[in-house]
């Protein structure tokens, strides 16, 4: 073996690395267990368990919050890591296996008839929504705003304030109350589906893995549950943002200096006239400081005509609004009055000199004691849209004193005062925020230029390469308007708002043509991903606010999760076992080495990658385990083959890893493909599988062909004894003489008949459609008492007659139930049915004495309709990466075989198996004791299937081209039959590896996972078997006739 010093290298530090990212989830761990003990300690006493239970959770929380900026991890003295840095940096588990966080959202349908009426002021439309805002929400909120005004305005027509220009071809101006009622429900249905798309684009994006979306009927609300969070707060900023991007002129400092000076003393008046309360002095003492706007030109478009831009990004707590009337000064006025204030110096001396007494300056100038004006300590107002600094306490305050209808007037019309979204750059303590003043110049009070403009961005790292940019590129409308507003404020500022947070304000240095341009300030890789994907998926059509947030738990229930890890680790130990009695000890060990050290490396990248480990995940990592087995089973064959064949054990195993090399990688690459395009054209539980399959299938390549060749060197070199078979497998299947192509008919009638009745069971019974594809009716329960979620699920069972979603919703003693129990019957009874079901069921967990209605009134939180969780575009996306992904390996294997007809027969039997492993959904759904719902789940048995058998097969086709070459006068047949012979011992190995791996876990692993498991072990032997009987044969079929013409043409050559 050539570089064995590099490879040895390279594994070392591949471990290292590995070994490195997963102690981080070692110390988290550490640290959340000390969190437990303590919170423990803390809850002795407490008698009530439910209450036991609430303030353990409190203490946990308390003990982790204290210690986040503690250092937990020092790295060999070379860094330390906080509690936070290793919760950030462990390996993540998803909604099925660890829980997350689950939010509800609500589009504000409020706002989206005020947008469709044009903001109309008609005080009865205000005052009929406003009382339908009121209204409890059991019907939509259209449907409520049309009873409201109608009580407000019983003779008022609708059509008068929706005939607007948007909707006068849906609106005539005749039209009744009813017709505008059904146009507005229409539109606002589409806002609330457009908000939902948006939504799961941003989650998408934001790279969790398996996350739920599901839309709630009729209440324009949207559940959203995300696994492994560990930044509820940016969470939250990513689905309340409406990406609503705008470019705004700015005023200079001293333009709006005079009006805040002005309104500060108003509000003394007014103060002292009112005899109110004094606001408080500052949260803490502003030293004044000039702002820094960068510069801004145009990004590289050319190499010719190159401006490069540098933005500071500054950011904003809290929108504050834009005050109508303007006031006039003059600049003799305005000179007077900074004059004065120089003299006084007000805001500079109450944090410089001692005798002014804090509270009497507050109550002299109530607005800047808590706003700081942009001013040296000398008065010299600094340059600049900057107008004022605030701790971020205080910024609520100035906004109500900047909206006091009492000083209404004395801000000029076209002033926006918007708050920066981050603190200013030299503010150490982080909490001093700015105040920029924004020109509306528009008599609508639009921008010129908003983020429709915007044709796409990406992040980068900026010329200060610890800090991350974003760079934006418009389209060629929006690069026109660009030009001219950044020609027309040279010298001047321009302000980047997103969501009423200014994010930079650079000076505009020269007219920016081509539309490019970026985005800086201080931003960290992760805030300029997470600008990046607001601006590219779009804008949200109505603002959508957080209306509850709480944790959930693992939705497969923790019994059925340590039923399945347990079974995992059985299957795990059997398979080490197995390779030992099948080969040799010493053979063995190194075999079951080499798949430790996959199943090692495989968790750390995935630890690495940040990614999030799900039931998909697991059902990668298992083909994964499948396929570095079977890459040591053929080392092993080929080896025992070069000794048959006479040889040394030293060139026997030279020589049997050079001769498995081309079918281990031409297997492992045909499935690498396979992941690579689930991963880049799937989403959702697609994408989770496709990436611990690519990362699976690389280090099973690595461990196969390096690990276990670099632990064979050592044996030789110190001459232990090495051997590859045992006394009764040393001739398993070794002389095999099956007529494979001779059957092929019958097994091509058999599965014939087998694909037939699918179609007609298909057609006859269909799927039982889980409610992942369906949707379903939640209902959060609440016990007295805390409960197993795989006991209320079992009881439910016994009733409804299929088993429902059940997971703990925040504490132990509460449940959220989810049933696709007559989902699709629009009788409205069935909700009464559905309730008086779910008592009955849950009527053993309950106190004998509790009837129907004080179940549904006291122990009832809460029900409602439920969407489906895989929405349309990721089926149509998962059929798209399934399709690109038969097609990549057709040509894979054209290329590497250099024959269409071993691609025609291997991707004809992916489609066979396909079929049997969706056949055994809908053929034995109802009858097999476990669920086989087509759900997520389903999705990745079939993915898995399809990387299994393309790997058994491409083994086969490589024995096949072997013998061709070798034996080229030989009957194709006969060639056929010896390829599928030899190969016969390495195929039943790796089936029967794979399959000891799956059946523990049918047996023994929970309820929720065994059909899952069971389909996977289906598809294993129907893999197995069409690798034999139907790509081999139809790959011999589709070459006979080819491979005879040339045999005929050769023989005709021979005798001339």
């Amino acid at each position: 073996m050539q570089n064995k010093g590099a490879v040895r290298v390279l594994a070392i530090a591949l471990a290292l690395v590995c070994l490195y990212q997963l102690s981080f989830t070692w110390f988290s761990s550490r640290v959340e267990k000390k969190a437990h003990e303590y919170a423990l300690r803390s809850v002795v006493g407490i008698e009530d368990p439910i209450a036991k239970e609430r303030e353990l959770k409190q203490k946990e929380k308390y003990f982790l919050d204290s210690v986040s900026a503690e250092a937990v991890y020092n790295f060999f003295w070379l860094r330390k890591y906080t509690y936070a840095d290793c919760k950030e940096r462990e390996i993540n588990l998803g909604l099925d296996l660890k829980g997350g966080m689950n939010v509800m959202l609500e589009v504000s349908v409020h706002d989206v008839l005020r947008a469709l009426s044009n903001y109309n002021a008609d005080p009865n439309f205000v005052e009929a929504l406003n009382r339908a805002k009121a209204m409890p929400p059991s019907e939509d909120f259209v449907s409520r705003f049309g009873r409201a005004y109608a009580e407000v305005d019983p003779n008022g027509k609708l059509a008068s304030i929706f005939s607007t220009v948007e909707l006068r071809d849906k609106i005539p101006f005749n039209a009744t109350n009813e017709d505008v009622l059904n146009v507005l429900r229409e539109e606002a249905e589409g806002a609330i589906s457009n908000s939902e798309i948006v939504v799961r684009n941003r989650i998408d994006r934001f790279g969790v893995a398996q996350p739920i979306v599901q839309r709630l009927e009729r209440s324009g609300r949207i559940l959203v549950e995300l696994p492994g969070v560990k930044d509820p707060e940016r969470v939250r900023k990513l689905l309340q943002g409406t990406a609503s991007l705008e470019f705004w002129e700015t005023f200079e400092n001293n333009e709006v200096y005079g009006a805040l000076v002005a309104l500060n003393n108003r509000l003394a008046e007014l103060n002292a006239l009112e005899k109110t309360e004094t606001p408080q002095a500052p949260t803490s003492e502003i030293e004044p400081q000039e702002p820094t706007t960068g510069q801004l030109n145009a990004a590289p478009e050319t190499t010719q005509d190159s401006l490069t831009s540098a933005q500071q990004t500054t950011t904003t707590t809290e929108a504050t609004a834009t005050t109508p009337d303007s006031v006039t000064k003059t600049d003799s006025a305005s000179d007077d009055i900074l004059a004065k204030l120089k003299d006084e110096k007000p805001v500079a001396d109450s944090t410089a000199t001692p005798t002014m007494d804090r509270a009497e300056f507050a109550k002299k100038n109530p607005l800047f004691a808590l706003l700081t004006p942009s001013m040296t300590q000398q008065g010299e107002l600094f340059k600049g849209p900057v107008v004022g600094l605030a701790h971020y306490r205080d910024t609520g305050a100035i906004n109500r004193m900047l909206l006091d209808p009492r000083v209404h007037g004395l801000l000029p019309r076209d002033l926006r005062l918007l708050w920066t979204v981050k603190p200013a750059a030299w503010d150490n303590s982080q909490s001093i925020f700015q105040l920029v003043a924004i020109k509306v110049a528009s008599r609508d009070g639009l921008p010129k230029l908003d983020g429709a403009a915007i044709a796409g961005a990406r992040s980068e790292f900026g010329q200060q390469r610890s800090e991350s940019e974003v760079l934006m590129w418009m389209n060629p409308e929006g690069a026109k308007v660009w030009a001219r507003m950044t020609a027309d404020n040279i010298g001047k500022s321009i302000a980047i708002v997103l969501d009423n947070y200014v994010y930079s304000f650079p000076t505009v240095n020269s007219e920016i043509k081509g539309g490019r341009s970026s985005i800086t300030g201080g931003f960290t890789i992760k805030e300029a991903k997470d600008l990046v994907n607001v601006l590219q998926s779009g804008k949200l059509p109505a603002p959508a606010r957080i209306i509850q947030e709480e944790i959930v738990g693992p939705s497969l229930g923790q019994k059925a999760i340590d039923a399945g890890v347990t079974s995992f680790l059985l299957s795990l130990i059997v398979i080490l076992i197995f390779m030992i009695l099948y080969y040799s000890p010493r053979a063995g060990i190194i075999a079951d080495f080499a798949l430790l050290c996959n199943l090692f490396f495989i968790m750390g990248v995935l630890a690495s990658f940040q990614a999030t480990l799900t039931l998909p995940g697991i059902a990668g990592i298992v083909l994964t385990l499948g396929m570095a087995v079977d890459a040591n089973v053929l080392i092993f064959e080929r080896i025992k083959e070069e000794q048959l064949k006479g040889k040394g054990i030293v060139t026997a195993v030279d020589d049997g890893f050079k001769n498995a090399l081309s079918a281990i990688i031409d297997g492992n690459v045909t499935t690498l493909l396979t992941g690579i395009i689930l991963g880049v054209f799937g989403s959702g539980p697609v994408r989770g599988f496709a990436t611990t399959l690519v990362i699976g299938i690389l280090t099973s390549m690595f461990s196969a062909i390096f690990i276990t060749r670099l632990v064979m060197l050592r044996f030789l070199k110190h001459k232990w004894r090495l051997t590859f078979s045992l006394p009764w497998t040393k001739h398993l299947l070794q002389n095999a003489n099956f007529n494979f192509i001779k059957a092929r008919k019958v097994s091509y009638i058999v599965s014939g008949a087998i694909l037939l009745i699918i179609c007609i069971s298909l057609i006859v019974r269909g799927f039982d459609a889980g409610i992942d594809f369906i949707g379903g009716r939640t209902y959060e329960v609440q016990f007295k008492h805390s409960v197993a979620t795989e006991d209320v699920a079992a009881n439910l069972e016994k009733i409804l007659k299929e088993r429902p979603q059940v997971k703990v919703f925040g504490e132990s003693n509460q449940v959220k139930i989810t049933t696709k129990y007559k989902i699709q019957d629009d009788d409205p009874n069935i909700d009464a049915e559905v309730d008086s079901l779910i008592y009955v069921g849950l009527k053993p967990m309950l106190d004998p004495s509790v009837t129907q209605n004080e179940f549904l009134e006291d122990y009832k939180l809460s029900s409602t309709k439920v969407g489906p969780t895989i929405a349309l575009d990721i089926r149509r996306e998962a059929v798209i990466a399934v399709i690109l992904a038969l097609i990549a390996i057709f040509l894979y294997i054209m290329i590497r075989f250099k024959n269409w007809r071993y691609s025609a027969g291997a991707v004809v039997g992916l489609a066979h198996d396909t079929m049997i492993v969706i056949g055994v959904y809908t053929l034995l759904w109802g009858i097999v004791p476990f669920t086989l719902e087509i759900d997520q789940a389903f999705i990745a048995a079939v993915l898995t299937i399809i990387g299994y058998s393309i790997n058994d097969t491409v083994v086969v086709f490589d024995r096949v081209r072997e013998f061709v070459g070798l034996y080229p006068n030989r009957k194709l047949s006969e060639t056929f039959n010896n390829a599928i012979n030899s190969t016969l011992s390495r195929t039943v190995a790796t089936s029967f590896s794979t399959l000891i791996v799956l059946i523990p876990m049918v047996i023994f692993g929970g309820d929720s996972i065994r059909g899952f498991v069971f389909s996977l072990t289906v598809g294993v032997i129907v893999g197995t078997y069409s690798s034999i009987f139907i790509s081999s044969p139809l790959a011999y079929d589709f070459g006979k006739r080819r491979r005879e013409r040339l045999q005929e043409a050769a023989l005709k050559a021979q005798k001339r």
